[in-house]
């Protein structure tokens, strides 16, 4: 069944879903009836992800979230091609090398601020601004915090600096957002099976300076989590929600 507003499709706009989580969200919220914008840095990903939706409709747009002008065709993409944007999942993010603070290059720390908190910043920019103006008005942003914006890991500083700032920007969107039905809340995932997580199986460094293997969950769970979140009606919203493997050493961390 196709999700629809009350002018047609309801479409969502996910970043970073050439891979891993952004393309898991996409196939569940194509599995309910989303049309999808599909974004991310590589066509051929995107093109990959699109193509093994559900339904039709669906776009793959090349974007660099840290780049205003790239964001803001981004959405004028998605308007052109489907007149609205409904929900956005702010989920593209990047890391740094895991090094001690003194050894970390400014540089690679510029690239996480940009990517992490400058991109999401922009992309929730552009939806205000299309959100507001689009009849019926509204919409929503989820913004993927991670586990890291609550507690680090060892070594590092830019990532989980900049996902403790995405629960500023969270909060500050879900109050902004009050007067115009938008809507903005946050999923923190742990170890949800990617190839960005697979080096857990094997074994990542713990506070204690011990490294041990970590439990994952199916990233499939993440998208589910996700599309229950994006098919609340707009007067209710889930601020946070935390997915995890249950059994990853998290609770009690450090």
């Amino acid at each position: 069944m196709t999700q629809t507003s009350a002018t047609g499709p309801r479409i969502a706009i996910v970043t970073g879903a050439g891979t891993g989580i952004g393309r898991a969200a996409a196939e569940a919220l194509a599995n309910d009836g989303w049309t999808v914008v599909a974004a991310g840095r590589r066509q051929e990903p995107l093109d990959e992800t699109c193509a093994g939706l559900a339904g039709s409709g669906h776009l793959a747009v090349p974007t660099d979230v840290a780049n205003e002008t790239s964001v803001d065709d981004l959405f004028a993409a998605a308007v052109a091609a489907h007149g609205r944007v409904d929900l956005v999942f702010n989920n593209a993010g990047v890391s740094a090398p895991p090094v001690a603070p003194d050894e970390l290059d400014v540089d690679a720390w510029r690239r996480v601020v940009d990517i992490n908190l400058t991109g999401s910043f922009l992309c929730a920019r552009a939806a205000f601004a299309q959100m507001k103006a689009q009849d019926p008005r509204g919409g929503r942003i989820i913004n993927n915090g991670s586990i890291s914006a609550t507690t680090p890991r060892p070594n590092s500083a830019p990532y989980t600096a900049t996902k403790h700032a995405i629960t500023g920007l969270t909060k500050s969107l879900s109050l902004d957002g009050r007067n115009h039905d938008i809507a903005c809340g946050q999923i923190d995932i742990g170890n949800a099976a990617t190839t960005m997580v697979e080096i857990m199986k094997t074994g990542v460094p713990q506070p204690d300076g011990s490294i041990r293997a970590e439990a994952t969950m199916d990233v499939d769970h993440v998208g589910s989590a996700i599309a229950y979140m994006a098919s609340l009606p707009l007067d209710a919203n889930v601020l946070t929600m935390t997915i995890m493997a249950n059994q990853m050493p998290f609770v009690g961390r450090g």
